[in-house]
């Protein structure tokens, strides 16, 4: 029996999920299809330089399964950049993760942050030390990163 699946949890989405090289006609290209959960590993892994322990526990997955979601998308680029071909991003299993929320003890500031931000320190409006994690309801330092909704393939 197949172990069950662990949805991904993604907190980014790219604003472009399209990439070509310059001055080839897009006609005359091929295309590598990379899933929105392989932009999250290349995103956690490579550009905020997360060991992949802690890549595979934000994206709620095995570091095994981490490592071979990143090598799949490495894999990706490198036959787009060597090859000459475009790069969609689209699909794959993925949840989005909510956005983090914070609430100060001293002035009851809330504010949020977007999911894969360095967590607040401080309150923006008075700079308090005492905030707490309003998605959880309790002071900042523990655990968080709990996902919305359920998880679904999401189609190319």
């Amino acid at each position: 029996m197949a172990r069950p699946f662990k949805c991904r949890q993604v907190g980014f989405l790219p604003g472009i999920n399209y990439f070509k090289p310059r001055g080839v006609p897009i006609n005359r290209l091929e295309e590598v299809n990379m899933t929105i959960d392989e932009l999250e590993a290349l995103r956690l892994a490579d550009l905020e330089g997360l060991y992949q322990e802690e890549a595979a526990n934000r994206m709620n997955v095995s570091r095994q399964t981490f490592g071979n979601i990143i090598d799949s998308a490495h894999k990706k680029i490198a036959d787009s950049i060597i090859n000459s071909k475009a790069i969609r991003i689209e699909g794959g299993f993925y949840n989005m993760t909510e956005m983090s929320r914070f609430t100060c003890s001293d002035c009851h500031h809330e504010w949020e942050i977007p999911p894969g931000t360095s967590r607040s320190e401080r309150c923006p409006e008075c700079r308090s030390k005492d905030i707490l994690d309003a998605n959880l309801g309790r002071r900042c330092g523990r655990a968080s990163g709990h996902g919305f909704g359920g998880c679904r393939r999401r189609e190319a």
